[in-house]
């Protein structure tokens, strides 16, 4: 279940990647890509009862940061390939 979860927060972060980078930074939507995706993340945990343990927060917000760091690259590459 924990690789589930993770695997969740990794793919629900990669579109949120997207977002933020498209945004200029610290901005108020900038802002919101990145932690619209934490709540949604945290309720998932919750709606699967993932305990709290360390163990699991750091695995999860590794994926966090590799799904939003994902999004960034997918929106380098669309934005200097000319791809809609």
């Amino acid at each position: 279940m924990i690789i589930l979860t993770a695997i969740l927060i990794l793919i629900l972060n990669i579109p949120f990647g997207i977002w933020r980078k498209h945004e200029k930074r610290f901005s108020f939507k900038w802002f919101l890509a990145i932690h619209i995706p934490v709540a949604i993340s945290i309720l998932i945990r919750f709606i699967l009862n993932i305990e709290f343990k360390w163990q699991f927060i750091t695995f999860f917000v590794i994926m966090f940061f590799t799904g939003q760091y994902i999004g960034k690259i997918i929106y380098d590459y669309k934005f200097k390939k000319g791809i809609s």
